[in-house]
């Protein structure tokens, strides 16, 4: 089987080819490199550059390498950014997939796993976010994962198309040396960046009802991921039931103390972080239930919060050696 991973060179999209590898599946990879790295794609991995929008490209990749399943994972994944560019994240993530569902139909490609996100759930008012959560999408990134997943069940329906959706929270660690998140909005990005420049990270409020009084995030090994990936792909290829959608979540979370913490005792640069305003719209709490993933996928918290950043740090150091 040859499944075809959009986003491919990107962070996440590394993981997942790198884990098709492992268990004997065939990638190919399609990216236009915006954000990911020709460097990520591993030698011998067919890869296509393109954009998800370049109906041509991608239905050339399709038959050329026989794909018969596609990870997509490509998308413009910047939810506050999303909100100043609205229609270029619609274009990106919704006429994106439509271009693509449009290539595997007229090529017979009728598997699909399709990266989600929590932010379709918005702002909750439960300690466990579990998938039938009500979905009200604050963003327009959010909104375009929502329709995403609308467009999947829509096909299904009108064409017989298998799939399954994965909402993850907060990615981070690193699964190889040479793989590393060059987010400039993610946490552990910005916080390695300021402790190598010499600045003192910034906790955004201390007054929230958790139990250090700092805001409480899902935070999940990239490795741990690409692993729910693959083993979708797999049940598609059986022909086994899957849910609509999983959350991928770890149950309990971790306070964003905690992570500088971890930080601080990793790295082994000490620092008190600076204490900043509450930031607008945050909640106190967003921790989802993985228990459905966990039954169909597998799905499990294999690294510790220790083990996250210390993957993080070392590939993040090897980058720059």
């Amino acid at each position: 089987m040859t499944w075809l991973v959009t986003g491919g060179a990107g962070y996440i999209g590394a993981h997942v080819v790198r884990a098709l590898l492992d268990e004997g599946l065939e990638p190919v990879v399609l990216d236009d490199l915006s954000s990911g790295h020709a460097a990520f794609v591993p030698e011998g991995v067919p890869f296509t550059r393109a954009s998800i929008l370049d109906a041509d490209a991608v239905s050339r990749t399709i038959a050329e390498n026989g794909v018969t399943g596609v990870i997509h994972v490509a998308g413009f994944k910047y939810a506050g950014v999303s909100v100043q560019r609205p229609l270029h994240t619609y274009q990106q993530n919704v006429t994106g997939m439509v271009t693509l569902l449009e290539a595997m139909q007229a090529h017979g490609v009728d598997q699909c796993v399709f990266s989600s996100s929590a932010a379709v759930y918005g702002t909750v008012d439960v300690d466990l976010v579990t998938e039938s959560t009500p979905k009200s999408p604050e963003s327009p990134y959010g909104e375009s994962k929502l329709i995403g997943e609308w467009l999947l069940a829509d096909q299904e329906v009108a064409a017989g198309l298998r799939h399954t959706s994965l909402r993850y929270f907060n990615v981070v660690g690193s699964g190889a040396p040479e793989l590393y998140d060059t987010s400039p909005h993610n946490l552990f990005p910005l916080v390695f960046e300021a402790l190598i420049e010499g600045r003192t990270p910034c906790i955004n409020g201390v007054d929230y009802p958790t139990p250090d009084g700092t805001c409480v995030r899902d935070y999940l090994h990239v490795a741990d991921l690409a692993l729910a990936h693959v083993a979708a792909a797999r049940r598609l290829e059986a022909g086994e039931p899957l849910e609509p959608a999983y959350n991928l979540g770890s149950g309990d979370g971790v306070s964003v103390r905690q992570i500088m913490d971890a930080m601080a005792s990793v790295t082994g640069i000490a620092f008190d972080p600076e204490i900043g305003a509450r930031r607008p719209g945050d909640p106190p709490r967003i921790v989802a239930s993985g228990e459905l993933a966990a039954r169909d996928l597998g799905w499990r918290m294999r690294h510790s919060l220790a083990e996250m950043v210390a993957s993080a740090w070392e590939a993040r150091r090897a980058s720059a050696a």
